[in-house]
Formats: structure tokens, sequence, C-alpha cells
């Protein structure tokens, strides 16, 4: 069931990009990012929530603007850049609906820092510690977890408001919720699209898994920061024990929850495309945690991340509550 909670008064709070993935082929444009696309979920699910991040004065800000409106996301704390494009992500996808991250367009100019294209890069890479500064009091002030991701770590602007974020909402006792959801790209577009964080990377990455209560990773990203996918060898890492769920495709979801283990096997559905599927999983959570659910909130989880998995592009196939309650009745 919905919380009785307006959009006005967020629980969670979704930091960092919005942006469009341009797949191929053959569906074009989608919009897209993590955050946004977790705080869209939550808002389908029931959950108020909130995107803190920054868009071009563009189309594609536009149709955020057009987007999160419909979807009741709160948006006191978007930003807007005149000079910055909102990013445009090039995907290609596999005969599986597997993607792959390939690089950016829609930049002006000649190469950037931190992954943009421009000489200015993307809105996105210039999130605005000041500006993120004034808004978040009153976001804090209802909100329960703040969720984060490290692709804004890769440029310096963006990095120090995650990191103002993250220092307020500690001090607020609001949940510190990580998706690590690596994305080499972004640091560097020249990297392998496969390649693992560097040493550098890892100690810019660490202080968030350190403050983390909740964590998701790929398996291959434990491996990466952790020497192991091992969800309790991650969980008896960290400083705080957060909760850590290890996705690994369409293997058995492994977790490691208040020091008890476990893992779900994958729904079996026939798969369109992957993009924004760990996303929906991770509202899918969240939103279970916020009603106090045990384990069964992590097959509500999957079967979020199930259904995206059917349709095309990261939010438009994202279910509501009722609908993940008639796919889990039906499997």
């Amino acid at each position: 069931m919905p919380l009785p909670q307006s959009p006005a008064a967020p629980l969670v709070l979704c930091l960092g990009e919005a942006l469009v993935d341009r797949l191929a082929p053959p569906d074009g444009d989608r919009l897209g990012g993590a955050p946004a696309n977790v705080a869209c979920a939550l808002a389908r699910l029931g959950t108020p929530s909130a995107f803190l991040g920054r868009l071009g004065r563009d189309a594609i800000g536009e149709a955020f603007r057009e987007l999160f409106a419909a979807r009741g996301v709160n948006t006191s704390a978007l930003q807007w850049d005149a000079q910055r494009p909102s990013r445009v992500v090039l995907v290609r996808r596999d005969a599986s609906g597997d993607r792959q991250f390939g690089g950016f367009a829609g930049a002006v100019g000649g190469a950037g820092e931190g992954g943009g294209e421009g000489a200015a890069g993307f809105a996105d890479q210039a999130l605005d510690v000041s500006e993120l500064s004034a808004a978040l009091g009153p976001l804090l002030a209802t909100a329960r977890w703040l969720l984060v991701g490290t692709i804004p770590l890769a440029s310096p602007a963006a990095a120090s408001a995650l990191q103002l974020a993250c220092r307020q909402a500690a001090a607020a006792g609001v949940a510190l919720a990580l998706d690590v959801n690596w994305r080499p790209t972004f640091w560097d577009p020249a990297a392998d699209p496969a390649s693992g964080p560097t040493p550098a990377q890892i100690a810019a990455i660490t202080p968030l898994l350190n403050q983390s209560a909740l964590l998701k990773c790929a398996a291959e990203e434990a491996r990466w920061l952790f020497g192991s996918d091992d969800p309790a060898v991650v969980c008896a890492a960290l400083p705080q024990h957060p909760d850590v769920v290890v996705t690994d495709g369409g293997a058995p979801l492994r977790w490691c929850f208040a020091g008890r283990s476990g893992e779900l096997p994958a729904f079996r559905v026939p798969v369109v495309d992957t993009t924004g599927a760990g996303d929906a999983f991770t509202a899918g959570l969240l939103h279970g945690l916020l009603h106090n659910q045990p384990e069964p909130l992590l097959r509500f989880a999957s079967a979020c991340g199930a259904l995206v998995c059917q349709g095309a592009g990261a939010i438009d196939p994202q279910p509501s509550a009722d609908a993940v309650c008639a796919f889990l009745a039906a499997n």
C-alpha cells in the first residue's frame, strides 16, 4: 500500500544525475540517470521522493521537468544551468538486452574534465554547493533516506555537493543508501567500459561506503572494492555494518541484513532492455524498508526490476505497487 505522505514531504532524497540514455538499436532517446530513475520509481510505487540534481535549460531539462511533475517528484532542490547542456549517454545493447555505456553526446566544444566533452562540461557535473545547501534543510526535515551513487564523485563541483549532502544527512539523522553504480566512462571518456576503479577512485568512494546504512552493488563491483562478492564479507568490512545486497544479473540475488544472509533466485521474464532494472530494484528495496518489511521486501524489489526489464528504457516501464503485487501473485 502507498505511504500516506504528500510528494511535497519526501521520505527519500535521490541525489545525482538526470540524463538521456540514447539506446541503439532501435529505441532512441530515453530519460534516465540512476537517481532520477529511483526518484520516479519510488513515486510510482507511492513513496514520496525528491530529486536533487542539475539540468541544462534545454529540451532534455524541460522533458525532465514535465516527467517529475507528472510523477509527483519533489523538485525543490533541482538546479538549472544556462551554460551547460544536459548529458546524453550513448548506450549499446546486446541481443539479451544487457547494456554498455559508450560515451557521451550533446556537449559543446572540446574535451572537458571529469567526463564532459564541452569546455564547461555537462550540467550534472556543475551541481552547486551553495544552491544545494539552501534547499537541503526542509528536505532533510522529512527524509528518512538519502540515496546516492558514485558518478558525482567524478566531477569536482558535483563531488563537493555530494559530500555536503552526506554531511548534512548524517547530522540530521538521515540514513545513507549507496548504489555503487560504477561507470568508468564518467571518470574518463576513454576508459574501457568494463574496467574497475583505480586505487585513487576507490579512495574517493570509500567515505560513501563507510557512511552507508544500505549498500547495493553488483558482484563485480563488490569484488573490485572488497575482494569478495559475499555480502556478509562486505558488511563486516565496513564500520557501520550496513545492510548489503549483491546483484549478479540473472544469478540469484544475495543479501546480508542485520547479520542474517540469504539469496533469492531471479525471476525468469522475457527481457527487452535491462536499462534501469537495478534502479527499479533499489526503489522497491527502499519502499519496502520504509514499510519495515523483512525478507519479502527483496522479492518485492526483485519484481520491480523484473517488470522494468520487460519494457524499453528505464522509466516508462516502472510499475505501481499494485502491478508489483499482481506480478508476485502470478509468480
